[in-house]
């Protein structure tokens, strides 16, 4: 008896676990297929496509170009989509993310000419983050956005003070006279310097080369708009570097005349969110002790 009833315990936890195991599969298929985005839609009806570029632009961050292009693609591609709107919240980052984005935002307008694509900054649009904006058609802000820091830099550390303070000898040996570039631990070679300066001033004109392509004949070049200096929203717009006022909902009612809003941003969950962070966080601690170049 004891050994018909243990079969029986075996057999409920059995179903249990399949009836478990089978409701994952379901959450899975649905997740996979995005059930609901086109709940709701009549057939002629359209919608305002959101995509958000949110936070540090990097490769192994939220805001990185594998991301936001994916989500552009899918929102360009929908045959409701009355037009896009890029949600921009984003100090900048990496000068190659941003440049990524913004080749392919000009390709998606190109491709799809009857789709506008709007920016609608809130906080901070600056650097990298004006570097992808500066692609839209318009650029929409608040007054009290931050918006511009077109410059580069180039930021990193140097140890030799504290190293001859704890007696270490730094022992550099290279295959190439410049192999050891801008070495943290050595003191800083005047011919390196001249040379990263060189580099910075190219990656620099490429991006006022962008922004000049986007913002054409809307611009009000000033000496300093290309300084690296930031304004505010109201003052943007007296620049030519925004359009007007305007948010997402504002933009998808007055301007698209399509009040309803679907997100088509790349969103991860967690377990994914926090491996690619945990490796990102790992690769960066390395990489701060060198030096790195980034639109900020």
């Amino acid at each position: 008896m004891e050994a018909l009833a243990e079969q029986r315990r075996g057999r409920r936890w059995g179903i249990f676990f399949k009836l478990l195991g089978f409701s994952y599969l379901v959450v899975l298929l649905g997740i996979a297929m995005d059930w609901g985005r086109g709940d709701g839609i009549a057939e002629g009806s359209k919608f305002t496509a959101l995509v958000n570029l949110d936070g540090v632009i990097k490769a192994r961050g939220d805001a990185n170009a594998e991301h936001v292009i994916s989500a552009l693609q899918a929102a360009f591609e929908d045959k409701h989509t009355a037009g896009v709107i890029l949600r921009i919240n984003s100090p900048g980052g990496s000068p190659v993310q941003s440049g990524i984005i913004n080749d392919e935002i000009r390709r998606l307008r190109a491709k799809h000419p009857e789709i506008p694509l709007h920016a609608v900054v809130e906080d901070v649009c600056a650097s990298g983050g004006y570097y992808v904006a500066a692609a839209a058609d318009k650029i929409f802000v608040d007054k009290a956005s931050i918006v511009g820091s077109i410059g580069v830099l180039m930021d990193g550390f140097g140890f030799t003070g504290t190293m001859d303070k704890l007696g270490v000898e730094r022992r550099l040996l290279t295959a190439g006279e410049s192999k050891g570039f801008l070495d943290p631990f050595s003191p800083q070679n005047e011919s390196h310097k001249d040379h990263a300066k060189q580099m910075l001033g190219e990656v620099h004109q490429q991006f006022i080369d962008v922004v000049r392509k986007g913002r054409g004949k809307r611009l009000k070049e000033t000496p300093d708009m290309f300084s690296g200096l930031m304004w505010s929203g109201a003052r943007s717009i007296e620049l030519g570097l925004a359009d007007g006022y305007g948010t997402v909902e504002s933009v998808a009612r007055d301007v698209f005349k399509a009040s309803d809003v679907r997100d088509f941003s790349v969103k991860q969950n967690f377990a994914e969110k926090f491996a690619k962070q945990f490796g990102a966080d790992m690769a960066e601690g390395m990489a701060n002790v060198l030096t790195r170049i980034t639109l900020r």
